[in-house]
């Protein structure tokens, strides 16, 4: 699966599980990964995991994010994370041009939040942490307990016991 190209949009206090296996398994297949995490250094998920992993695994900057360059956008959980990121308000609207662009957007549990403000879910199925059930249909998303939902450029999951699922489906619709 060469000249494949996926960003992970994350920041401290993601939730570990939701962030590693995305990163590990794209790798696995050849896409490259990019990181933004709100930071220019690694930062530690919730249970302490180094995010991104490496030294010298790519940590991008928010200025140098060019949708045009991707393949996939991938949002991992974290409710911690999640509640600092959708402050972000430029980076809603790269989301947003994800969106519109029709690139491919990955995301798990309360990632979705983002997607929320992003105001991308309207009229659209998707899957998220079921206590997120209300917020989904207030945004307008009709919410699907799943463990993986696939609607148009939308691939959402609700729990990090089902990131197998859901990026094995993610794998299935880049290639």
């Amino acid at each position: 699966m060469s000249n494949k190209r996926a960003l992970i949009i994350t920041g401290s206090m993601v939730q570990d599980h939701e962030f590693i296996y995305p990163f590990y398994r794209l790798k696995e297949d050849k896409v490259d990964v990019d990181v933004f995490n709100g930071s220019n250094q690694q930062v530690l998920g919730f249970f302490g995991t180094k995010i991104p992993p490496q030294k010298d695994d790519k940590i991008i900057q928010q200025k140098d994010i060019d949708v045009n360059k991707y393949n996939l956008l991938v949002i991992p959980g974290g409710v911690k994370a999640m509640e600092h990121m959708r402050l972000n308000k430029d980076l809603i609207e790269i989301i947003k041009k994800f969106n519109q662009e029709k690139k491919l957007i990955a995301c798990i549990c309360s990632g979705i939040f983002l997607m929320i403000s992003a105001k991308i879910i309207k009229d659209k199925k998707v899957s998220g942490y079921y206590a997120w059930q209300d917020d989904i249909e207030n945004a307008g998303g009709k919410f699907i307990d799943a463990e993986v939902v696939v609607d148009s450029n939308l691939i959402t999951s609700p729990h990090y016991k089902y990131v197998g699922e859901w990026m094995g489906k993610v794998i299935s619709l880049i290639k």
